[in-house]
């Protein structure tokens, strides 16, 4: 099968496409003929070296992925074979086949498209995670997403706004605050504003109950400060790239609480709670309460300048690869060789 391997770390990465042996299910997974994968930000960090987990060259990049189960391993729940599921490899998802655990499959409903489907596992289900069992979310909450028009803000709008909350989204340009209410959210602020925290403040006429933050930087401390007392900041990552350092005897005055979200490690040390997790994600779609923004469809050549857009912020939703590893692409390198077209073309 063809698979695309990162040869070496870098931005860009030295990516090239290979002929490899196709997977083989383990026990307890499945084997998936992938239609779609979903690009984030933490592929551009991974790729780029600067993740704290570095893989050794070479190696498929990838996680997030959507297609069609073929086989399952040893355990593997038989009942996926010849569905449709949105999955998380974490042994690659750019290519012709991927394997996952079948507790890391979600089978997704029978009119959802591959690209959506490959856009919504890892957003969204962060974003339950974080907003119910981390923030014990309540009807009638009001919640800050910061970052709104990203990839885990998005999700986040619409999960705060299908458990009944009211919804805050902040974001940087006019184009983003503008996605921020078209996904849902009452009030869009602009955090290039100085002044955006006290303006947000009096047009809600309060606090803050929930802040959730992927962002990280300095728009952390500010977003903290705007917790009512109870408030829960829900700390997702770190696209900004600084780490902030907020002083302890803000949660002590303000008697509210920082709590980590990392649904990467809940999913792969609980794997019951996280199986009751997908299930109430499936629920949600199923009954209409969540409704996923379309991504945009990408071929296998524009991953590098994806990867450039989501280091500089400009990415707008949740963009998706149709691994089109049957063209003519397929005969060269889409890595530092193509760098140069791919920054004229974003």
């Amino acid at each position: 099968m063809k698979a695309l391997h990162c040869l070496s770390y870098g931005e860009p990465p030295e990516l090239r496409i290979v002929e490899t042996v196709e997977p083989a299910p383990g026990p307890g997974e499945a084997l998936i003929a992938v239609e779609a994968v979903g690009i984030g930000g933490f592929d551009a960090v991974l790729l780029g070296g600067r993740y704290q987990e570095r893989p050794e060259p070479p190696f498929v990049p990838g996680r997030e992925l959507a297609g069609r189960v073929l086989a399952v391993g040893e355990g593997g729940d038989p009942a996926l074979i010849g569905m449709r599921v949105a999955a998380i490899s974490f042994k690659g998802a750019l290519a012709e086949r991927a394997v996952a655990r079948c507790d890391h499959c979600l089978a997704t409903p029978p009119d959802m498209d591959p690209a959506t489907a490959a856009s919504i596992l890892s957003a969204y289900a962060t974003s339950l995670y974080a907003l119910e069992t981390c923030g014990r979310m309540t009807a009638g909450e009001t919640v800050l997403v910061l970052g709104g028009a990203g990839t885990v803000g998005a999700a986040a709008i619409d999960i705060a706004r299908g458990l009944g909350g009211r919804v805050v989204a902040a974001a940087s340009t006019t184009e983003k605050l503008e996605f921020c209410r078209s996904r849902g959210a009452e009030l869009a602020v602009d955090y290039g504003d100085p002044h955006w925290r006290r303006a947000m403040t009096e047009r809600l006429g309060g606090g803050i109950d929930l802040v959730v933050d992927p962002v990280g930087g300095t728009l952390s401390e500010p977003a903290f400060r705007s917790l009512a007392p109870g408030g829960r900041h829900l700390v997702v990552g770190f696209a900004a790239g600084e780490i902030p350092r907020i002083p302890l005897n803000l949660p002590l005055l303000k008697r509210a609480s920082i709590v980590g979200v990392d649904w990467g490690g809940f999913m792969q040390t609980e794997p019951a709670a996280n199986r009751a997790l997908l299930d109430r994600l499936r629920d949600l779609f199923d009954s209409g309460t969540l409704r996923p923004v379309q991504p945009t469809v990408h071929p296998l050549s524009a991953l590098i300048p994806l990867l450039d857009g989501f280091r500089n912020r400009r990415i707008v939703g949740k963009p998706v690869i149709q691994p089109d590893f049957g063209t003519a692409a397929s005969a060269r390198s889409i890595g530092k060789q193509q760098c140069g077209a791919g920054h004229e073309r974003d």
